[in-house]
Parts: C-alpha cells; sequence; structure tokens
C-alpha cells in the first residue's frame, strides 16, 4: 500500500503560479496529476514515469511543468499563467507498469480575481 501526501493548492489570480508536491511512502513506476472540475470527469494532467518520460493534457502544455525528485518519490507540479479554468481539485496518483495505482486525497485549486 502506497500513501500519498499532496500539498501546495490554493487560490490564486489568473496569470499567477502554484506548485503542487507529492509525496508517496513508496516507489511507483509512473505519477502524475489528475484533476476534476465541478460536473465533469476526472482528466489527465500531467503524468512523469521513473525514466522521466513526460506526458501532458493539450490545455496545459506550455504552462505546466511537471517532475520529479531523485529518489522518485516525489513529484512535483509547476503551475504558471494559470487560467480560470485550471479551478479544480487536483489529485496526486502514483500507479505501476502493469496497472492498478493509488490516488491522494486531492488538492484543491482555484484561479480567480
Amino acid at each position: 500500500q502506497v500513501q500519498l501526501m499532496e500539498s501546495g493548492g490554493g487560490l490564486v489570480q489568473p496569470g499567477g503560479s502554484l506548485r503542487l508536491s507529492c509525496a508517496a511512502s513508496g516507489n511507483t513506476f509512473r505519477m502524475g496529476w489528475y484533476r476534476q472540475a465541478p460536473g465533469k470527469q476526472r482528466e489527465l494532467v500531467a503524468t512523469i514515469t521513473s525514466g522521466g518520460v513526460t506526458n501532458y493534457a493539450d490545455s496545459v502544455k506550455g504552462r505546466f511543468t511537471i517532475s520529479r525528485d531523485n529518489a522518485g518519490n516525489t513529484v512535483y507540479l509547476q503551475m504558471n499563467s494559470l487560467k480560470p479554468e485550471d479551478t479544480a481539485v487536483y489529485y496526486c496518483y502514483a500507479g505501476y507498469s502493469y496497472g492498478g495505482g493509488y490516488w491522494g486525497q486531492g488538492t484543491q485549486v482555484t484561479v480567480s480575481s
């Protein structure tokens, strides 16, 4: 069982920046972030493998950057040029190459003036 501890959400004005962090209690192949806005399905934001291969949703490319620490247990999401449509609950994910994984409890990101 891997436990995930998220931090870094909050309220920011449009055009601002936030950094999300997620610390895992164990090693997994892929870590990343998903988000869910009210009335919408949960969607991929970005993922990164233990080898450093990244994947981004088109809507965040060029604005968000995902990274992972050397130990591989903590993943970061640097979010720049935030827009109101980025408002959502952001969930950390950690999973294995063969499938299956774990979810964090979610952290609220609100982009509003």
